[in-house]
């Protein structure tokens, strides 16, 4: 199990850094579908392992290159830092399946509009 998650978060970093994608999208459903843990579980997980050590190598490559707005990358880190927090408390009391679903809709209504539109 200890390879299976170090691959898959390799395997995930690899393509989070290609495309700049939050790595959750990807990790939170291989927790679910791969390890089969519970969305709440799952999605704990992932913050756990998303917090700014993980993106830091990343996001200096970005920076080297001049493609990061330091001033707006910091305003986002506060307004999700607080918005993570009530978030969380909130989905707490939200059931399991119906987050999936959450989820789920968030990712189809993203892609969606990647796809489709300007």
């Amino acid at each position: 199990m200890t390879w299976l998650m170090l691959l898959l978060g390799f395997l995930i970093g690899i393509f989070s850094g290609i495309v700049g994608l939050g790595g959750g999208i990807l990790m939170v459903p291989a927790l679910v579908w791969l390890v089969g843990m519970s969305q709440h579980r799952a999605q704990g997980t992932s913050l756990g392992a998303l917090l700014a050590p993980v993106g830091a190598l990343a996001f200096y490559e970005y920076y080297k290159k001049g493609n990061v707005d330091i001033r707006i990358a910091i305003l986002l880190a506060i307004g999700f830092f607080v918005g993570g927090y009530f978030g969380a408390r909130f989905a707490q009391y939200i059931p399991d399946l119906w987050l999936r679903r959450i989820f789920g809709f968030s990712l189809m209504a993203v892609g969606a509009k990647m796809l489709f539109f300007k």
